[in-house]
């Protein structure tokens, strides 16, 4: 299930590359004699509501869904392991004061934060990345720091402090590598939740706004006429329920291939 997973993933991101181009029609262009047609060979999925070619829309839609999936991620891998792996390393009144900062906002509904966020800055592509990295990252900061506190008291950790190397180089060369796999996994689940998140976002109208396409707001445009135009909503919500099961199926995958117990 895992090279299915990573096959559906390869495909949908060649597809949100290439796909846009298929056609002659821009994902922007309207045609008000051409509202609401169905799948056909001018128009392989059909137009929605505007007479947007929905195949270019689908996507450039995509395209965007991942962009905000993976910069998303990044955020929380680049703050969390950081966050975490420092609280962990040194442990006392460092990890005390930095965990508290995390409880506070792992406390709060993380969509509750995103939502109150993008409000404040307003909706948009760059202002939803922002609001998700900004409080997504805790729950990586929270494994990161459970791994280091394990892994600092290892032999070799050990003796590189008597060796008197600096502590933010053991973290570096010798403590983060060893927590790779944990944080490889999180992050193929992470990419997914943000997608998600985005979708909800749009859904709610405080997504990517128009002409821009993302899957949420194709599927938020679509639902309302979904009894008599449902190809406007089905190919949009398979797009993405099948980068959701991608990205799960290879966070499965990748979490028995590292866990040294299965390797046995």
């Amino acid at each position: 299930m895992a090279v299915v997973g990573l096959i559906v993933l390869v495909l949908v991101g060649i597809m949100s590359i290439i796909g846009p181009h298929l056609t002659p029609y821009d994902y922007r262009q309207t045609s008000l004699l051409d509202t609401d047609l169905p799948p056909s060979a001018e128009h392989w999925f059909g137009t929605d509501e505007l007479g947007r070619d929905i195949f270019t829309r689908l996507w450039y839609g995509a395209r965007i869904s991942l962009l905000i999936g993976i910069l998303a991620a990044s955020i929380d891998l680049v703050i969390g392991v950081a966050w975490g792996g420092i609280a962990g390393y040194f442990g006392g009144v460092v990890d005390d004061v930095m965990m508290r900062v995390v409880d506070v906002l792992y406390g709060i509904p993380y969509l509750l934060i995103v939502i109150l966020l993008v409000v404040v800055v307003g909706p948009g592509l760059w202002s939803i990345v922002i609001a998700m990295g900004s409080v997504g990252w805790v729950g990586m900061a929270r494994l990161v720091r459970g791994q280091v506190l394990q892994i600092k008291e290892q032999e070799y950790v050990l003796a590189a402090r008597a060796l008197g190397v600096r502590p933010l180089l053991i973290v570096w060369r010798h403590v983060l590598p060893n927590t790779m796999g944990v944080i490889l996994v999180n992050i193929t689940l992470t990419v997914p939740a943000a997608i998600f998140g985005e979708a909800f976002l749009s859904f709610i109208g405080l997504g990517v706004q128009d002409p821009l396409a993302s899957l949420g707001s194709m599927i938020y445009s679509s639902y309302q006429v979904l009894r008599v135009y449902p190809h406007e909503l089905f190919f949009p919500a398979a797009v993405l329920s099948l980068i959701l099961l991608g990205f799960n199926f290879l966070g499965d995958g990748l979490r028995d291939a590292l866990d040294p117990r299965e390797r046995r």
